[in-house]
């Protein structure tokens, strides 16, 4: 299989291989602190669409397992089929109705039958054949059903001050880019590419979560730049005085920017195909 089709970077890193491993100390509760920031708006959002009793539910990416457990949790819905490459935060919290599953979803067939709701939050953007891709989680969806779909948007660029946060976060987006191939630029043509995959009443909102002091997003940035500070290095952008500078700004009330956005399109499976 090429490089491309197993989501490899052209570096040959992966998200949780080069960095984020899941083996690391600390990166079950870096997960856990983006799910504070954009559970409850991934929870309103699927409720909204009408998640609930009697749905089949599909959790790509599922991390530490927080929406799937909410959506039996609160939505009540009939079951989930949680799935991520290292399924070791899953399987530590079992909970009825949830069922675990290790695969690579870049692999043709790795997940079986189709589902009335197909969700990925923050995966696709860390993954090469994104258009593939989008595709293949189309076919998913039984008719009828849901795929919603939730990446980083980057809402720096040329006309944002020049400060600790803004020169961080562009090296780390260069970085991983570089490094596990995370791409975040073409995140806003997720409507368009639902569409060309057959879906219908397509719609998206953006959720950007405030940056304050001891927030959970301000947590997640602060330990997401420590740990891929080496990808941010090698780009040659910042240094380690730099990184340090930015984690400390998270933590007072002179950092006055946006967070990466967050980006949920979702799009319909017509009845009777």
């Amino acid at each position: 299989m090429s490089a491309a089709a197993r989501g490899d970077a052209p570096g040959g890193g992966r998200y949780g291989e080069a960095v984020f491993r899941p083996e690391q100390a600390g990166e079950g509760e870096r997960i856990d602190f983006g799910a504070l920031a954009y559970d409850d708006v991934t929870m309103a959002r699927l409720r909204a669409l009408g998640v609930g009793p009697g749905w089949r539910c599909l959790d790509l990416g599922a991390g530490t397992g927080t929406v799937s457990r909410r959506l039996l949790d609160e939505a009540g819905v009939a079951s989930v089929l949680a799935v991520d490459r290292d399924v070791r935060f899953l399987r530590a919290r079992p909970v009825s109705g949830l069922e675990v599953l290790e695969a690579d979803i870049t692999a043709p067939d790795s997940v079986p039958g189709r589902f009335s709701l197909v969700h990925a939050r923050f995966v696709l953007m860390h993954l090469a054949e994104r258009e593939r891709l989008v595709t293949a989680l189309a076919e998913l969806v039984a008719p009828g059903g849901v795929l919603v779909l939730s990446d980083a948007v980057d809402l720096t660029s040329d006309r944002t001050p020049d400060t600790p946060y803004s020169e961080v976060m562009r090296a780390m987006w260069q970085g991983l880019r570089a490094g596990i191939g995370t791409d975040v630029s073409w995140v806003p043509s997720y409507p368009h590419l639902l569409r060309g995959a057959g879906l219908v009443s397509v719609a998206a909102e953006v959720h950007v979560p405030p940056l304050l002091p001891g927030s959970p997003i301000s947590r997640f940035w602060a330990d997401t730049w420590e740990r891929s500070r080496a990808a941010m290095l090698a780009t040659g952008l910042v240094d380690d005085t730099a990184v340090d500078a930015a984690v400390r700004s998270l933590g007072s009330d002179e950092c006055a920017a946006l967070s990466a956005g967050m980006l949920t399109v979702w799009g319909w499976k017509p009845d009777g195909t």
